[in-house]
């Protein structure tokens, strides 16, 4: 990817500028990009004159950001308790064997990033998978290829 700091630079400045925008520059960075790039984490705290362990630090801390490359579908299963007791390390394994990678991992094209969390707050529909922002309830491995033929449909 051709680092284009024409576009961060106008994140940055819609924000000021201001130290304190950092989270928010980030998210939008992150947005557009799909991930954080290391230029761009750089960029940013050079120009809001923050240290770059202080950009690190926060883009670290907080588990929506990521420093790899993310799939244009992210896929979250919840692994809550009441998500847990009610299948979805069954739904995760489909997943993952499905598309081939192991939660925490992006498939080579690209298409997918299969990522586990500790709860959506959506107990009542237990177990539940969030695709881009896209909540599915009372899921089950069988389910798990609808859902896959559902966004190739889309994206297609």
């Amino acid at each position: 990817m051709k680092a284009d700091f024409k576009v961060v630079d106008r994140i940055i400045e819609s924000y000021g500028c201001k130290k304190n925008s950092l989270i928010q520059i980030l998210q939008d960075v992150q947005e557009k990009y799909n991930y954080l790039p290391r230029k761009f984490v750089e960029r940013v705290a050079r120009k809001l004159g923050v240290s770059l362990s202080k950009a690190y630090a926060v883009a670290t801390f907080y588990k929506a950001f990521s420093l790899n490359p993310r799939g244009e579908n992210l896929i979250r299963v919840c692994m809550g308790t009441a998500c847990h007791i009610k299948g979805a390390p069954e739904v995760v394994e489909e997943f993952s064997k499905i598309l081939k990678i192991k939660p925490g991992e992006t498939t080579e094209d690209l298409k997918y990033s299969l990522e586990t969390v500790n709860c959506v707050g959506a107990c009542a529909m237990a177990p539940v998978v969030v695709v881009n922002n896209e909540y599915y309830g009372n899921m089950t491995p069988g389910k798990v290829r609808d859902i896959l033929k559902k966004k190739e449909t889309r994206k297609g």
